[in-house]
């Protein structure tokens, strides 16, 4: 299984409430028709509008948000980030956010009661 999450910070020109709807309702139904079948799980998960949860890290997180795409094998996720639509999603994204990062990662679940 191979996973990539990508970080994405909005845009200036959004409220926190239009990230969201561009996101939920734009992007993420655009990524599910592309790649399809190519994704194995996806998960988008965005900031809250205020963190008072004891045991904050002292400075204000610099992402608005996170995606998290599961591929069943290396050769699906290129094929998948490699399609002919993605510089139409990756417009899509730039129009929206002010940065983006991706890391791909290795999940080590400790703790998995789902």
């Amino acid at each position: 299984m191979v996973k990539v999450v990508w970080f994405l910070k909005k845009a200036d020109h959004l409220s926190m409430e239009e990230f969201r709807r561009w996101w939920l309702d734009g992007h993420a139904p655009m990524i599910r028709e592309k790649l399809g079948d190519l994704l194995h799980r996806y998960i988008v998960d965005i900031r809250t509008d205020r963190d008072d949860l004891p045991a904050a890290a002292g400075t204000p997180c610099e992402w608005d948000g996170i995606a998290e795409e599961w591929f069943e094998s290396e050769e699906i996720a290129r094929r998948a980030l490699s399609l002919p639509s993605a510089p139409e999603t990756r417009a899509d994204v730039m129009a929206h956010v002010s940065r983006m990062a991706r890391m791909v990662v290795t999940e080590h679940p400790i703790v998995d009661r789902g």
